[in-house]
């Protein structure tokens, strides 16, 4: 009689009888499915049910596969071979699976991928290779899996990638690799739903490839070196993930994303953002998560409807502990989704009527810098500026629209259009409208042209004077910076904006922060020790590449700075004790001649005993040879108090928003 084959055999087992089939430390309690979790053994295990469909085989430390592990397993599905300790994949040692459709060897050690290494897996759709050593991909390597969905490649050593022909391809992740961006020859995936690119070093997208998708719905591009935004992203409007976070963007312009309605989940972290704009409100309807971390924002008016949104639209802030406030100091180290409405300093602008009396809470325009000539005029909200022999008409200002019932309410505010040549309108705390001109321009409402020699005289004064800023003082982890002379020379700004970097680190990046006018001082804190910074100030809303000021100063060593507050300390405690010996030597000296007036008016011979004249309790400190003690000081270190505010570090540079860290968990399909 012919024997039984092994599969049959175990298709004509009840199921309680496969349970005893199970390898040696692994778990069978699954149907179909093996689990052998830290088996500790550096082969495949044996005695595998040919039944089985499902094999999870991770943190095992296998070293090597041979193509004999696999003989009976036609029916696997799933093979988890992740965080072992594979170095290769012989050549077609998986072509016994024929029903393979999901193979992970992420987190092992292999370098290579030969031509065969997956010979024989038609179905194939799934194939994970993340985190490896890999620094070659032979270019038929691929060929063959053309049922292949997923494709991850990410946290390799790639330099080239072979063209990819995978018509069903729906996703693929080559970040953190050092591959130039590719183009549409090398990724021939019509229908590629994600792709991900992020820690590559790009300084620009393909934008033919991009346009090729006409199905792309995620894109990450996190953590590159893109300085500006790429136009083609301007018409992605399918696209509902994306990713921008950790660029070098000098600037992020909410037009650029406006017709991206789609969105439903953005990342800008850590892009320098010091605000983002109200109109954002209406740019993504669909938005469910928002990642802002890592940028130092100013937590002023103009950002007090960012909470309120954020509640009202449900929207989920990703990293809401990384989201803080960098300014002002009364906000400084704030989390930002926190905060509520009063909490930005808004101002308040009463309004008066017949009856009725109200306040309203108002956003301030954003101010701009200009020339330091400044003109003023007292303007009802029902008239016209007056105008000159010589200027053209203002354009016509739409009247400001009442609030509430009350039809007797008149609303003054800064009227928009009412500076020409690109003059600034502000209205101070008497209500006058004032315009303050661009350098060039003069008059009440910028109409004029001003001599243009005035711009180059101002230019030419500044050369060879006294440093605008200087460092006034330096610690191991901060610097003061003194702005009392750049401020004077232009009395016209409204705000500063600072800008440094270090260029002794390894992140050069700049960091940007805006500070009023009013602070002649400012201390930047939360710096590294033993590095050298350049600080540059600008005024706030011009170019600063054109008008910045720029100092450097180097912050000292831990050891100097816990020496200066040992050196401090101690003057802190002679002072006070050479004061008390100065006195005794005073009092010494009065009493000496307190006794010889005294004999001689008294012409008497006898001698002065100085038992008699010695102050109550000052020999008795003497004679123990001790001083009054003095309280001890409180000491404080230098990180602290700026601005009558306390401020600590805000950004964490080890924070990156693509997130590709290993973890001890499967990778389930």
């Amino acid at each position: 009689m012919k024997p039984f084959p092994p599969l049959l055999l175990y298709l004509l087992l009840p199921p309680c009888t496969l349970a005893s089939f199970c390898p040696n430390d692994c778990s069978c309690s699954l149907p179909d499915s093996i689990i052998c979790f830290q088996r500790r053994a550096t082969s495949m295990p044996s005695n595998v049910p040919p039944v089985t469909k499902n094999l999870y085989l991770f943190q095992n430390g296998i070293e090597k596969l041979h193509q004999d592990d696999f003989l009976e397993l036609e029916s696997l599905e799933m093979l988890d071979l992740s965080q072992n300790e594979l170095t290769e994949l012989p050549d077609r040692v998986f072509e016994p699976l024929h029903s393979l459709r999901n193979l992970d060897l992420s987190s092992n050690q292999i370098e290579k991928i030969s031509e065969e290494s997956f010979a024989g897996l038609e179905l194939l759709e799934r194939l994970y290779l993340y985190n490896n050593a890999i620094k070659c991909i032979h270019p038929a390597a691929f060929d063959g899996l053309e049922q292949l969905l997923e494709l991850k490649l990410q946290g390799n050593e790639l330099t080239t990638l072979p063209a990819l022909k995978m018509p069903r391809l729906l996703l693929l992740d080559l970040g953190f690799n050092t591959i130039p961006s590719p183009g549409p020859s090398d990724l021939q995936t019509p229908k590629l739903e994600s792709l991900k690119l992020g820690g590559l070093g790009l300084k620009n997208l393909n934008e033919e490839l991009l346009s090729s998708f006409k199905n792309l719905h995620e894109l990450d591009i996190s953590n590159n070196q893109l300085n500006a935004f790429p136009a083609v992203l301007r018409e992605a409007r399918g696209l509902v993930i994306l990713s921008m976070a950790g660029n070098s963007l000098r600037s992020l312009r909410w037009e650029d994303l406006e017709h991206l309605t789609e969105l439903q989940e953005l990342d800008i972290s850590n892009l320098s953002l010091q605000s983002l704009p109200e109109n954002m409100k209406g740019a993504f309807p669909n938005l469910k998560r928002l990642t802002v971390a890592e940028n130092p924002f100013n937590c002023l008016c103009t950002m007090a409807w960012f909470p309120t949104w954020l509640r009202h639209q449900q929207i989920q802030l990703g990293r809401t502990e990384e989201t803080r406030c960098h300014f002002p100091p009364r906000n400084a180290g704030a989390v930002l989704e926190r905060l509520d409405h009063r909490d930005f300093g808004c101002p308040t602008t009463t309004t008066i009527t017949t009856s009725t009396v109200k306040t309203t809470s108002l956003t301030p325009t954003p101010i701009t810098t200009a020339h330091s000539t400044t003109y003023s005029t007292l303007l009802k909200p029902s008239e016209n500026p007056p105008m000159e022999a010589d200027s053209d008409p203002p354009p016509l200002v739409p009247a400001s629209p009442s609030s509430g019932a009350d039809t007797g309410v008149r609303f003054s505010s800064c009227p928009s259009n009412i500076c020409l040549n690109g003059g600034t309108c502000w209205l101070d705390h008497q209500g006058r409208h004032e315009c303050t001109c661009p350098c060039g321009k003069a008059g009440k409402y910028c109409q004029n042209e001003d001599s243009p020699h005035l711009c180059e005289d101002v230019a030419t004064a500044t050369v060879n004077a006294e440093p605008e800023i200087a460092a006034q003082m330096v610690t191991s982890s901060s610097i003061l910076l003194d702005l009392h002379r750049y401020i004077e020379m232009r009395p016209y700004i409204r705000g500063v904006r600072l800008t440094y970097r270090n260029l002794s680190g390894a992140d050069k990046r700049p960091k940007h922060l805006n500070i009023p006018a009013s602070y002649p001082e400012y201390t930047l804190r939360g710096l590294q020790s033993n590095s050298t910074y350049s600080v540059c100030a600008s005024p706030l809303g011009e170019p600063r590449d054109v008008n910045s000021v720029c100092t450097e100063a180097q912050t000292s060593s831990q050891q100097t700075a816990t020496a200066r507050m040992g050196d401090k300390q101690l003057t802190r405690t002679l002072v006070p004790a050479v004061a008390i010996l100065l006195l005794l030597a005073l009092v010494a000296v009065g009493v000496g001649v307190a006794c010889h007036v005294h004999r001689k008016r008294a012409r008497l011979e006898l001698e002065c005993d100085p038992s008699q004249l010695e102050l109550e309790g000052v020999k008795a400190g003497l004679d123990n040879g001790t001083l009054p003690q003095k309280q001890a000081e409180i000491l404080f270190t230098p990180t602290a108090v700026q601005n009558g505010g306390l401020e600590v570090p805000l950004m964490q540079e080890h924070s990156i928003a693509n997130n590709n860290t290993n973890t001890l968990k499967p990778s389930y399909f």
